[in-house]
């Protein structure tokens, strides 16, 4: 397997992948609309998408990171956005490979943590992430606004 920043060049790939991602979790976009989305993405580069593909260059899975400042560490920091692993290789180590690449990144950024969510129903990433090192905070509630 071999993990690297997507570009442009992985687009095409990376969309197909996204919007199976967003299917999982019930949002389904029409394709155009995903691959604008991630076009914009890379060409603004305010995220860094880490795609997995395995031997023979077929894309497995990617995970997407957004970077922010923790005002009580005073230091930078990742939010791990999204994670997603294509449903025929997922229990084959993809995510682990993805979350630790993520970790590499933060790290090699010198930021002082990574922070993610995941649905309450999703315990097999809740096992992976916890086996990884991230607890869970008990101690701060998440809140949304929408506005459209």
């Amino acid at each position: 397997m071999h993990i690297q920043a997507a570009t442009a060049v992985d687009l095409d790939e990376l969309a197909e992948l996204f919007g199976a991602y967003l299917c999982f979790y019930e949002v389904g976009k029409p394709q155009p609309q995903v691959r604008d989305f991630l076009a914009a993405r890379l060409r603004n580069r305010d995220s860094i998408i880490l795609l997995a593909r395995d031997k023979q260059g077929v894309a497995q899975g990617f995970v997407q990171l957004y970077a922010f400042f923790s005002s009580l560490a005073l230091q930078p920091a990742w939010l791990l956005s999204d994670l997603y692993v294509s449903e025929q290789v997922r229990r084959q180590g993809v995510g682990e490979a993805l979350m630790n690449a993520a970790r590499a990144h933060a790290e090699a950024t010198g930021a002082c943590g990574l922070q993610l969510e995941t649905a309450k129903s999703n315990l097999p990433g809740q096992a992976l992430y916890e086996r990884l090192g991230y607890v869970r905070d008990e101690v701060f509630y998440t809140y949304w606004l929408a506005l459209k």
